[in-house]
């Protein structure tokens, strides 16, 4: 009989984490959740206690503890043993109790329990884009030191991930990342500066949080993801390619040298690249919709332009410049977003005001995480001092 693979996972109350969980009901007796973290959504951690049992749990805001005492008490459930804050949450990472760590916490905060996991030699299933954003290279050089791995959930990594047991690294010549597009793939550039936040949250094929819509529509999600890829999968960034394609059916293609390319399509339904991520190297039957053939439309195929999105090359730039210059891509492009959506800047000054931000960073070696978080937090006051000059 197989041992059973205990999963923590960060991030529980969350998309991915509630996600997570139904593939592990999917896949149990096999997999059973030993950990669950949540930022502040004591209700709903309340109800996953109840339900899962989890021998430990970690709240990021330990101002709600006695809130989640009393949710456990309404689902009649004793209190497990509670981790706190940043430093509950580091402990929950690298905990002897689990097997699988599913970091899917949202922003810079999955970055320390993402650290702690590799450092304890776990397998992470990474739905924290920001973490690899940011901290790449440490992640990288953390987990082939102390014999930890990631297993990428977001679906373009997955999908690439996938394509490359095709063949073996030298015989790949690019990867491809898809891209949807976003909502102004065909709308005049002379008209951006008078895209409104509501406009920009009409995502055309996804439903989203709030700054990724906005990175769609700038196409900096993208060039996140080209950051992410280079360490992930160790090309140059030279290597990684993005394609335009808005029907988002096929998830993204590895290119070999022999011109053969390789492609991952499948229904967008998180849970087939989670269950991937959890059950590797092999595959196990899922309750994933079916690809439906006969209804597929045309399939679309186009290069961004990189004038309309100077986005995409903002992020190409930091990830060449390398160092902490990614992390501080990343937390400015978070502050003028949010300065974008509070209708403070103009869409075109998003990209402006993270290429000022980047210019007058001299980058660090991210050898730590304090090292990129101070980065990030630098970053941000720039970015902070940017928007307020800018400001309509």
């Amino acid at each position: 009989m197989a041992p059973v693979t205990r999963v923590a996972i960060i991030g529980s109350t969350g998309s991915v984490g509630v996600n997570t969980l139904r593939v592990i009901d999917a896949l149990a007796p096999d997999y059973q959740v030993a950990a669950l973290a949540a930022h502040s959504s004591t209700r709903k951690m309340a109800a996953q206690v109840a339900r899962y049992r989890p021998g430990v749990v970690a709240l990021g805001d330990a101002s709600v503890v006695a809130e989640f005492e009393r949710d456990c008490a309404a689902e009649g459930v004793p209190v497990p043993p509670t981790l706190m804050g940043e430093t509950g949450l580091r402990e929950l990472g690298g905990m002897d109790e689990s097997d699988i760590v599913v970091s899917a916490a949202v922003g810079a905060a999955g970055l320390a329990p993402t650290h702690a996991a590799l450092a304890a030699g776990k397998k992470v299933a990474l739905a924290n884009k920001e973490a690899m954003v940011i901290a790449g290279e440490l992640l990288r050089s953390t987990a082939e030191k102390h014999g930890g791995s990631i297993l990428p959930v977001d679906s373009e990594h997955n999908a690439i991930h996938q394509c490359l047991r095709a063949g073996e690294p030298p015989e790949v010549r690019r990867l491809i990342l898809t891209a949807s597009g976003g909502p102004f793939l065909d709308r005049p550039s002379d008209s951006f500066d008078r895209i409104t936040p509501d406009e920009a949250l009409d995502h055309p094929t996804w439903k989203m949080g709030r700054r990724i819509t906005i990175d769609s529509a700038t196409l900096m999600n993208k060039g996140f993801e080209v950051i992410e890829a280079r360490w992930l999968f160790d090309f140059d960034p030279s290597a990684i390619d993005i394609v335009v394609h808005p029907q988002s059916i096929v998830h993204s293609m590895v290119e070999f040298v022999d011109g053969s390319i390789v492609a991952q399509m499948g229904t967008a339904d998180m849970r087939g690249p989670i269950q991937y991520a959890l059950t590797y190297p092999r595959r196990a039957g899922s309750a994933v919709p079916r690809v439906d053939w006969a209804s597929l439309p045309p399939l679309e195929f186009r290069l961004p332009d990189r004038n309309r999105f100077p986005a995409v090359g903002l992020a190409y730039d930091a990830v060449a410049t390398g160092g902490t210059a990614p992390a501080v891509l990343n937390a400015a492009d978070e502050v003028a977003v949010d300065a974008f959506l509070e209708g403070r800047i103009a869409f075109t000054d998003i990209a402006r005001i993270i290429d000022g931000v980047l210019a007058s960073h001299a980058p660090s070696a991210p050898d730590s995480v304090e090292k990129v978080l101070e980065a990030d937090r630098w970053a941000r006051r720039r970015a902070r001092e940017a928007a307020r000059s800018r400001a309509r």
